[in-house]
């Protein structure tokens, strides 16, 4: 009866150590996928943020001409009028720019966290799958001594 015992506890620790490495994968996974989604929605705000300074650029760009031209600048041929716009052409691009470069740092940067992620998952699983046949290996050891 001891002996039968025994090995039901092995079974069920082993059964049990199965269970948790399982679960902790399943974490694991549903981290990576949480991951992965802010990753899509850091994706769509830098498009956001983009758009918008665009947006900002167009509108202050036709502020600007207008008052120029209500301060009596030709904007089609005046030098300094023409260098200006350019210039604040040029900051906008480097803005976008700067944003799109983060957002892709920041794909990078959660491609590599999901993946460490996973990688996680699979060594808890393998861990626990040592160590369930380990415990099974000394409940049967521990059987045949007591058997013996």
């Amino acid at each position: 009866m001891f002996e039968m015992l025994m090995l039901a506890s092995t079974a069920f620790s082993a059964a049990g150590q199965m269970a948790a490495g399982r679960a902790q994968k399943e974490a694991s996974d549903l981290n990576a996928f949480q991951i992965e989604t802010d990753k899509q929605l850091n994706k769509v705000q830098a498009l956001q943020r983009s758009r918008s300074r665009r947006e900002e650029y167009i509108m202050a760009r036709a502020t600007n001409i207008a008052a120029f031209s209500a301060a009596g600048r030709d904007v089609a041929s005046d030098k300094s009028v023409e260098a200006f716009l350019k210039r604040q052409q040029q900051i906008v691009a480097d803005d976008t720019s700067r944003i799109d470069q983060q957002a892709q740092f920041e794909s990078v940067k959660a491609d590599m966290a999901a993946s460490v992620e996973r990688r996680r998952g699979r060594n808890a699983l393998s861990a626990a799958m040592f160590s369930a046949v380990g415990t099974a290996a000394q409940g049967i050891y521990q059987y045949k001594t007591v058997t013996t």
